[in-house]
Formats: C-alpha cells, sequence, structure tokens
C-alpha cells in the first residue's frame, strides 16, 4: 500500500462534527482483501485491485452514516496467476458473469471509543445477505494536497457458502482444502468530496 507523508493529522477523539460530509474511498492508499485457511493448515491471503465506494459520515449522528462499496470480482489478487483465474471463474465468484461484488450499510452502532459496528447487505454473484464489520476510526488528517481524509480499519467474519461459493476438495488425511470461513479485511483511506460523483 502506499503511503501519503507529511499528513497534517487531526487526533481521534470525540466528537466527530467536523467530519461529516460526503467521502470518495481512495483505491490507491486503501485496501480491500481476505484470508481464508488452505489444507487445514496455513491462510491464503488476497485483495482485491479494483473497487469504489462512497461514504455519508454525520459526525454529530454516526449511527445516521452510510457506506457503499462496489468491486470488480475479475482485480482479485492472491500472487499466483492460475489460482486467480480458479477463483474468478464458477466455480466461485463467475466473474464474467457476475463481475461486481457490492456492499449497501443499513445501519451502524456506536461501540465506544473510536470503534463502530457496520451492519449492511454484501452481495456476491446473485445473493444478498446481512453481514457486520467491526470498524475503527483511524484518525482525520489533510494530506499534502490539501484534502481532507479520514480511515477506517474493518474485519468481517463470513461463511462464503452462504454466498452459493461451496467449491472444495477433501484432503487424504482428512478435511478439506479450502476453508468455508473467510475473514474480510479491509483498510480504508477516503477524502472529502466537494460534490458526489455521478
Amino acid at each position: 500500500m502506499l503511503i501519503n507523508r507529511n499528513l497534517s493529522t487531526v487526533p481521534s477523539s470525540r466528537p466527530y462534527e467536523a467530519l461529516t460530509g460526503f467521502y470518495t474511498i481512495d483505491p490507491v492508499h486503501s485496501m480491500i482483501g481476505f484470508s481464508v485457511r488452505h489444507a487445514m493448515i496455513s491462510n491464503v491471503r488476497g485483495k482485491f485491485e479494483s473497487f469504489e465506494g462512497l461514504l455519508k459520515l454525520d459526525g454529530s449522528r454516526p449511527s445516521r452514516s452510510e457506506a457503499y462499496v462496489s468491486v470488480q470480482t475479475e482485480s482479485l489478487d492472491t500472487g499466483i496467476r492460475e489460482r486467480d483465474m480458479h477463483l474468478q471463474g464458477p466455480d466461485f465468484f463467475d466473474s464474467s458473469t457476475f463481475p461486481l461484488m457490492t456492499f449497501r450499510s443499513t445501519g451502524i452502532v456506536d461501540a465506544g471509543g473510536d470503534q463502530f459496528r457496520l451492519g449492511g447487505n454484501l452481495k456476491i454473484k446473485d445473493v444478498e445477505l446481512p453481514i457486520t464489520i467491526d470498524l475503527d476510526f483511524g484518525g482525520a488528517s489533510r494530506d499534502t494536497y490539501g484534502r481532507h481524509r479520514v480511515g477506517f480499519e474493518g474485519t468481517a467474519t463470513l461463511q462464503r457458502s452462504d454466498w452459493g461459493l461451496t467449491w472444495n476438495t477433501a484432503l487424504e488425511a482428512g478435511g478439506v482444502l479450502v476453508s468455508d470461513k473467510v475473514t474480510l479485511i479491509l483498510d480504508i483511506s477516503a477524502v472529502q468530496a466537494h460534490s458526489l460523483p455521478k
């Protein structure tokens, strides 16, 4: 991940009124990825290279904040091209038929400190189900271009089979090749927008 240096950082403290507004996710300084157990003994990690998102932050009432994110599933990268092509194929994301994975928030709960629980609907292929993302607010800053930024880190635990991603193969020693449990990992930097994107 690229890092902007010489940021003028605003400490993350309450209240958040100054953060109210619309923000677009900066894909160059953000990461949307995942981790899944492989062969019962280790983790495989991957990320999506192409995505966009819009945040509507309400600093006076964080519970009214909203988020929408769209991810190009064919941009998945695990570092091994053959594996990426399998994941993009019909056994998993079927990217040629369902090019987008989307998340639309439905509510946010203040968990105290700088932590929040973001609820929303995650759509993969033709299945849309609710998930909860545990968020940590990383703070606000003004970057070297004078733009206001906010940062968040988040995780969510999913059962991939709930979205029809059921491919697997049995291991001779017992168990399966790919765990059903997937950890979604977010590292988000968003820039305040002076106007809404069309």
